[in-house]
């Protein structure tokens, strides 16, 4: 690169300092400013190939200074830099017209990379005069708390999609927020004013998905006493969410294809297709890849839903974030409870950011609404946290917290199971399984219990079925369906001869 002109603006000396540095010794030339009004004077004289502004500043903020940078030179490419990086500023830039948005602190070749694609943008517009970009109305953002790296990559997507209708798939783990990025999709596209319908493909019972999602005419079955519209009829216009997308049965697949293909469908038991503008945001925490290989998903869905991916991190990957979030979790939880908010300290904070939140960002959540609840302090402390949470120690420096188990061995000793331990250790059981925001934990922990007093009672019964019935109040044929249902496997005893 030769011959091109490099604007910085940036009030952080130390900041126009080193990216002067880089762009000279790559044969650039560069022109500092310390406030975005004198650059945007010179302007009126003289224009650069590419220009990287900061978003606040003294005086005139970064934003507003591309605002008036695109509305009389549209094709300019203005780079944006802040160390406020957040979602609202992320799509603003891209809103505004940003050529590209570099989250501080960065790496510097890939301020140099991103400066290097803006002349090559110029280059191949050169020719191309656009001067009427409009400003984008901005929406209210949802609540996408995050600076980490892999946060910053979620907004970039989100703000290079903000004037899309393009299908969107959301990959990630339960509870990392999945809907609320689609939420923010929906919210910062042209779509925004009409409806947003979230539906789980996983709550749904397989017999009723078709009817919910296409609706059904009178008669179509019993019952069925008047035409009622589904959930695509009502999305018309809008953004319809199909979250656990690898759960839809293999026949809805089909029909769900067809509409993303051709924009139609037939109400259950109709006959006259129903057409419709409905924009896909669909969500899974399971491999879809995986599930095609397998035969449970259509490859040429997989493909028509795979236009552009947005992966969501774990919590565990996005560790820097865990303090900001805890904040905002906090504050929400006093609101809603009408209390002073709690705050964590420091160490606290240090702690809650080692520890490996399988239950994602909803975990964490939860975890916040329990200690507002529950903690006696306003600053809270690592001995505070929730039992299943807490080291032995409760020390902050503690390596890791292992989880709670059931142990259905037969052979647990007196000396640790005493009466009364073993129900502490259910319920630090059940509050762990709550706070990763799993349900219907008893259809867990039921087989698990039944499983532990029947091995228990074989061993005592020497394997004796009909004194293992009794010992456990139960009938022999009980017990027989019991070992089927769990099975359990046992050597055929002749207690029933003498």
């Amino acid at each position: 690169m030769s011959n091109e002109t490099i604007w910085i603006i940036d009030d952080d000396r130390a900041i126009r300092w080193v990216l002067e540095k880089t762009f000279k010794e790559e044969g650039l030339n560069v022109v500092s400013f310390e406030e975005s009004q004198s650059a945007l004077d010179r302007l009126e004289t003289e224009q650069p190939d590419v220009i990287l502004t900061d978003i606040r500043m003294p005086g005139m903020d970064g934003l507003t200074f591309l605002s008036r940078v695109k509305h009389k030179f549209a094709d300019l490419p203005v780079i944006i830099m802040t160390a406020h990086s957040d979602l609202e500023s992320a799509v603003s830039s891209y809103q505004t017209g940003a050529f590209e948005y570099l989250p501080k602190p960065f790496d510097i070749d890939e301020a140099l990379a991103l400066v290097q694609r803006a002349i090559q943008h110029t280059a191949q517009i050169a020719a191309k005069n656009n001067d009427d970009l409009a400003p984008t109305k901005l929406v209210r953002s949802v609540d996408i708390i995050g600076e980490s790296p892999a946060m910053q990559e979620v907004f970039r997507a989100i703000g290079r999609l903000a004037q899309s209708h393009i299908t969107v798939l959301i990959n990630g783990e339960s509870g990392t927020g999945k809907e609320l990025v689609a939420h923010a999709l929906h919210r910062h596209s042209p779509r925004t004013a009409k409806p947003f319908i979230a539906l789980n493909m996983a709550a749904i019972p397989k017999d009723l998905i078709e009817t919910e999602l296409f609706g059904h005419e009178k008669g179509a079955f019993t019952g069925a006493n008047t035409q009622r519209q589904g959930r695509f009829e009502q999305t018309n216009g809008g953004t319809l969410f199909l979250d656990e997308i690898g759960d839809m049965p293999f026949e809805t697949q089909t029909r769900l294809l067809r509409v993303l293909a051709e924009g139609e469908f037939y109400r259950v038991g109709g006959h006259v297709p129903v057409r419709v503008d409905v924009r896909i945001i669909a969500a899974t925490h399971q491999n879809l890849e995986k599930l095609v290989l397998e035969g449970k998903f259509r490859e040429d869905l997989y493909h028509r839903l795979n236009v552009i991916r947005i992966h969501i991190p774990k919590l565990s990957e996005r560790s820097e974030d865990i303090p900001m979030l805890a904040e905002h979790f906090l504050q929400r939880a006093g609101h809603e409870l009408s209390v002073e908010p709690k705050q964590l300290r420091s160490e606290t904070a240090a702690y809650l950011q080692q520890l490996p939140w399988p239950g994602n960002v909803r975990q964490l959540e939860n975890t916040c609404r329990w200690l507002t609840v529950m903690a006696s302090s306003r600053e809270i402390l690592p001995t505070d946290l929730p039992p299943e949470l807490r080291a032995p120690s409760a020390a902050p420096s503690s390596p890791s917290v292992k989880p709670v188990e059931f142990s259905t061995s037969p052979t647990v000793s007196t000396a640790t199971a005493t009466s009364g331990q073993w129900e502490e250790i259910l319920g630090a059981w059940a509050r762990q399984k709550l706070m990763t925001g799993e349900q219907q934990i008893l259809n867990t922990a039921t087989p698990m219990f039944e499983r532990a007093m029947i091995d228990a009672a074989l061993e005592h019964s020497q394997g004796k079925k009909r004194l293992a019935s009794e010992l456990l109040g139960w009938g022999r044929n009980t017990l027989t369906r019991k070992l089927k249902e769990l099975g359990i496997s046992t050597v055929d005893d002749e207690d029933d001869a003498g």
